[in-house]
């Protein structure tokens, strides 16, 4: 950001604190709208194509308005980090209000969970998404669409909750913890991280540097796909049969866990 950028930043930083102008407000939700559009489709990644991304949008610029309401300037902070918590918490509270998976789907992935465990006994080793669409019949892509809604659905099922009041701590969940872990609850805990770890090694080039991106370096899918000069379409494939294989790895207990 140049000098010119910054002074007139903090005009509109100043006008809206002051008084909450209006005009110097609507700059700022401007300016930051880019960053709302990154989380929305970071989230969207993993959400059925019947929620509506206009309906993320909405949510994640309420985290906006919200983190302008509630951000002091003179605080030791970064507005894009604060606004960052806000965004997100905001989305995954609206997402889990609204109930998001219905009946019919959170159906679906049982059925098709409990599908690839009979093939798997009976083939007696992992199955591949193909195989699996093979054996129901259907579209790969809706194997993969499915899993996607499995998994979004453990990360929501986590004790998440907003903070609404204003605090020191920029931190915006809070995963609640009614006992501490036994030493052989940890033991076991050791051991799931031990399989993931090496199941993550199992994967191909492509799968590990799409998962590393997203996840560690929290890239969108299409800027994953600008770097691997990939469609996005093709990177969200990778990225699915990469969550695929760790299914096992992913089950509920090992997110409520703290795994991921």
């Amino acid at each position: 950001m140049s000098k010119r950028d910054q002074v007139k930043e903090a005009e509109y930083w100043g006008r809206w604190m002051l008084n909450r102008d209006p005009d110097a407000g609507n700059l700022l939700v401007e300016k930051y709208t880019p960053l709302v559009s990154y989380h929305v489709q970071r989230i969207s990644a993993g959400l059925p194509k019947s929620v509506s991304r206009d309906d993320i949008m909405s949510l994640g610029l309420q985290g906006l308005f919200d983190a302008l309401t509630k951000f002091d300037p003179g605080r030791d902070l970064k507005f894009d980090t604060y606004a960052s918590f806000r965004i997100r918490g905001t989305i995954i509270d609206g997402l889990r209000k609204e109930d998001w998976l219905s009946r019919a789907s959170r159906e679906r992935t049982k059925k098709l969970q409990q599908e690839i465990e009979k093939l798997e006994q009976k083939l007696m080793r992992h199955v591949t998404p193909e195989e699996v669409a093979e054996h129901l019949n259907i579209a790969v892509e809706d194997v993969y669409q499915t899993m996607h809604e499995q998994y979004f659905s453990n990360v929501l099922s986590l004790d998440e909750k907003i903070q609404d009041e204003e605090r020191d701590d920029p931190q915006t969940f809070v995963i609640k913890d009614d006992r501490e872990k036994t030493p052989e609850q940890d033991l076991v805990m050791n051991e799931l991280i031990a399989d993931l770890t090496t199941k993550i090694q199992a994967l191909n080039d492509n799968e590990q540097l799409v998962l590393s991106l997203f996840y560690k370096e929290e890239l969108t899918l299409t800027e994953i796909g600008e770097v691997l000069s990939l469609s996005t379409s093709r990177i969200s494939q990778i990225h699915s049969r990469a969550l695929f294989k760790l299914r096992k790895q992913l089950a509920p207990e090992v997110i409520n866990g703290g795994i991921l």
